[in-house]
């Protein structure tokens, strides 16, 4: 399953993200993670929660992403959640060019068993069709 939560910059989709993955922590019997591109967050969030500063593995491209994000399922079969902060950052990607990488998250995370929650940085309202059903 896919979730995203979107809004312009400073509309506190972090907070409501780091949120949520506290809670989901809290109350899983699976393993959380956290992606980012800084270490900004990693106190704030649960020290459950796996928390991942892709910045660190030199992330440069979207298959870069992709592959990493791969690595992290082969690697965990106890993974329940995967939460992805700036997500557009992260996949080198404008919004309009993300529905590839969506259908494959959705994919792999229906053959995984796992949930992703995106958090992107765009007005609701500017999103492409295909992810106004993933909005929560």
């Amino acid at each position: 399953m896919i979730q995203i939560i979107a809004g312009r910059k400073g509309t506190g989709k972090t907070k409501r993200l780091i949120d949520l993955t506290n809670t989901t922590a809290r109350e899983a019997v699976h393993d959380v993670i956290f992606l980012d591109d800084n270490n900004r967050y990693m106190y704030d969030v649960d020290h459950k929660v796996r928390f991942i500063n892709a910045d660190d593995y030199q992330i440069r491209t979207t298959d870069m992403f992709l592959g990493f994000v791969c690595g992290i399922l082969s690697s965990n079969y106890d993974l329940g959640t995967v939460f992805i902060d700036a997500f557009l950052k992260l996949c080198r990607l404008d919004l309009d060019q993300t529905e590839p990488v969506i259908r494959l998250l959705a994919a792999l995370g229906a053959k995984q068993n796992v949930d992703f929650v995106l958090s992107v940085s765009a007005d609701p309202e500017e999103l492409p069709d295909f992810m106004k059903q993933y909005l929560i």
